[in-house]
């Protein structure tokens, strides 16, 4: 509630400053553009306040495999009512900017968007449009010519704004949307950049691009698994988002790689956990290709043993990294020990037709 205030009173006072006239009313091109520069600047604010306030109720409500939990949902809105009437009092004590004419009108900006965390799809949405129409404010002043970092960010926000938007919908088709929506706004921004000048941000982009293709190979597998039977449609469309996702892992972990394109022997830590859920994804993607050649079927699962080995292989040696991936490198400890018996199992059935 506070950080709305403020950022209300920012919002107010701005627009009063930019009508009010200076003592010689000259102003210089450069104080208009410092001007527009402020103004983008709380434009930003206000996306962090839109997203933070989402992703906080998003801690809240997910269950422990990050899906929205509804009876967890029933008792948060309970108790919300229960709080509201104290918080209405409280309000009225709170310290307010200004003379009765700017409180009026910082009141008037605070109604523009809730205090409270979004406890369903409705009240997310009416967060994220909030937040989304200061994302094109913001994307005005810092455009992509000029300021290629902060348009960037802006960009990594907005994405972040319809990912955990996505948690509130129930609907999965429309939560693959969605997610299309980040891979059309993320893709051509990493498409243009040069890796030599922006090798952090490149790697933030391979990321979240292999993310949200593997979230949406997850949707449209849930989605299948509903069919009474897959379709050649719905077959394809998994195993190209599948792949799509490999596909940007797989540059995430070579751009680890030293000059001579040898990968690291220890991992450095800012990128160690991020490496590992990259290795551990990979993994769970290749035995996730769907295909009817038995042959390919085998390579597929070879290969997703060898990087399930490769985690467990590595946190043997290093014990150090248990720490940073122990849901992954419990799984894959289970996946090596699966993996060879299906394998075999598949190769006795290949074995008349070799």
């Amino acid at each position: 509630m506070e950080s709305r205030h403020c950022l209300a009173a920012a919002s107010v006072i701005f627009s009063q400053a930019g009508q009010v006239p200076s003592a010689e009313d000259n102003e210089t091109e450069q104080d208009q553009q410092d001007l527009r520069q402020r103004r983008a600047e709380i434009a930003r604010c206000w996306i962090k306040y839109c997203l933070n306030l989402l992703q906080s109720a998003r801690k809240l409500l997910e269950d422990n495999i990050g899906e929205l939990d509804p009876d967890r949902q029933l008792e948060l809105k309970a108790q919300r009512k229960k709080e509201e009437d104290e918080k209405e009092k409280g309000r009225k004590k709170a310290v307010l900017f200004g003379t009765s004419d700017i409180c009026d009108s910082v009141l008037a900006m605070e109604e523009k968007v809730s205090s409270v965390y979004p406890l369903d799809f409705q009240e997310a949405r009416e967060i994220f449009l909030v937040g989304q129409n200061y994302v094109q404010e913001a994307k005005e002043f810092f455009q992509v010519d000029g300021y290629v970092t902060d348009h960037i960010e802006i960009v990594q926000d907005h994405s972040a704004l319809f990912k955990v938007l996505a948690f509130f919908e129930e609907d999965y088709e429309r939560r693959c949307k969605m997610h299309k929506r980040r891979i059309d706004m993320l893709e051509p921004i990493y498409a243009d950049l040069n890796p030599q000048y922006y090798l952090l941000i490149s790697r933030q982009l391979q990321f979240e691009l292999a993310d949200t293709y593997y979230e949406m190979m997850d949707l449209k597998v849930a989605i299948g698994n509903r069919l009474e039977e897959l379709d050649s449609h719905t077959i394809k469309k998994i195993n190209s988002l599948a792949q799509l996702a490999i596909k940007y892992y797989e540059l995430f972990l070579d751009s680890l790689r030293n000059p001579d394109k040898v990968f690291p022997e220890e991992l450095e830590e800012d990128v160690l956990r991020p490496a590992m859920v990259a290795k551990f994804h990979i993994a769970r993607l290749y035995g996730k290709l769907i295909t009817s050649d038995s042959k390919k079927q085998l390579e597929n699962m070879q290969t997703s043993l060898e990087y399930y080995t490769f985690l467990v292989d590595y946190c043997e040696k290093y014990p150090d990294a248990v720490r940073a991936v122990e849901t992954e490198l419990e799984l894959s400890k289970e996946m090596v020990g699966l993996l060879p018996t299906r394998m075999e199992r598949l190769r006795a059935k290949l074995c008349p037709f070799i």
